[in-house]
């Protein structure tokens, strides 16, 4: 299926999707953006005026796609992205999967992909660098396709007050955090030197943030949520090819806590210093703040222990980001698995949704 606002850069489908213990990611200075003196004054400029009308931004560290490679056949991968490559190493323990990560910003996605000049950086990097990726930021967001013990597929409607699509209808995502993962590490800052050391911790982080979203997004708890699978990685070409890594994620009856799910334990720790979690202290869906923000835990893969009821009342009562959507839609899987350019819902799927939905139906992983 072809959609001009979101492609595919890999997919997953020869596994069923891959599990922590699969992906590996490599850290460093060399995967940043290319820039230059004029970019960076633009980039400065985009975000004065940005903030001037929105005071409350926040320029967070994000990790950056650079490029991949994995342990996929030819058909599999997309000729789009930089550096894409092959290995041909199938030993089932063995990491099927690298990342190639450096650091980015909001700031820096404001004025290079979301900026209007973001047809021409591509240009440009394509010309100048070899690469349409080089002078973007290119910032790695996560998604996940949860499905509950009824066989319902979690949507929700994002609120007309945030940043992108707005009153569009998304799946739980967010961003790895680079900050959440030093600060676990001990680090005071954002320190590249001290990700380069503990690439395990980064993966830990990709893996355990997309359960940390569902959980603040939809208010699910932890406890409920299986192991997430990589399904593979999406591009957003509303944003000019924003990558975003999608996940599929049953629930758990029962759960065995692994070493990694104390990673997410800990990084929920730090979370919990940065914002509520207390259904007390949380803002009601009808007087929210208007003003949004950008944007392993390892279980047995059991039977859900939630329905789409369950799951249903548990978002009305509001989670960590109860602000960011407005209302909580269901369809089920083999829905799911049929949606289409043809369908009239997927006219109101924002760009993020499509490639997540896209790859639920190539991988299939509950064929698993």
């Amino acid at each position: 299926m072809m959609d001009p606002e979101v492609s595919l850069l890999l997919h997953c489908a020869t596994w069923r999707g891959l599990r922590q213990s699969h992906v590996q990611v490599e850290v460093s200075e060399r995967y940043n953006r290319q820039t230059d003196a004029a970019l960076q004054r633009h980039i400065e400029e985009v975000w004065t005026a940005r903030a001037s009308k929105e005071p409350w931004l926040f320029d967070g560290a994000k990790f950056r796609l650079h490029s991949f490679q994995a342990a996929l056949p030819a058909a599999q991968r997309s000729s789009s992205f930089q550096n894409g490559d092959s290995t041909t190493n199938r030993h089932a323990s063995a990491p099927l999967l690298t990342l190639r990560v450096g650091l980015t910003s909001y700031k820096d996605y404001l004025g290079t992909n979301w900026s209007l000049r973001a047809a021409e950086l591509r240009r440009r990097g394509e010309a100048e660098l070899g690469s349409s990726q080089a002078l973007l930021a290119q910032p790695l967001g996560v998604g996940g396709v949860v499905c509950t013990g009824d066989g319902q597929v979690v949507f929700i409607r994002r609120s007309q007050e945030v940043a992108e699509a707005g009153g569009k209808l998304d799946l739980p995502g967010g961003h790895p955090e680079p900050k959440v993962v030093c600060e676990r590490l001990g680090g005071a800052k954002v320190d590249v030197n001290l990700l380069e050391k503990r690439p395990e911790a980064v993966v830990a982080e990709l893996f355990s943030s997309i359960c940390a979203e569902v959980r603040d997004e939809v208010n699910i708890p932890l406890s409920s949520l299986g192991e997430p699978l990589l399904m593979g990685v999406a591009l957003n070409h509303t944003s000019a090819g924003r990558p975003s890594a999608e996940f599929y994620i049953r629930y758990a009856l029962t759960c065995m806590p692994s070493f990694s799910h104390v990673s997410l334990i800990s990084r929920t720790l730090h979370i919990q210093n940065e914002r509520p979690t207390s259904q007390s202290s949380l803002p009601s869906r009808a007087t929210c703040c208007p003003e949004m923000s950008y944007h392993k835990c390892h279980f047995c893969v059991l039977s859900c222990s939630l329905s789409s009821d369950e799951v249903r009342e548990l978002y009305w009562k509001g989670g960590a980001e109860a602000n960011e959507s407005t209302d909580i839609v269901f369809l089920s899987r083999a829905e799911t698995l049929q949606l289409d350019r043809r369908s009239p819902l997927w006219l109101e799927l924002c760009p993020s949704a499509k490639g997540a939905v896209m790859l639920f139906q190539t991988v299939k992983p509950e064929h698993s």
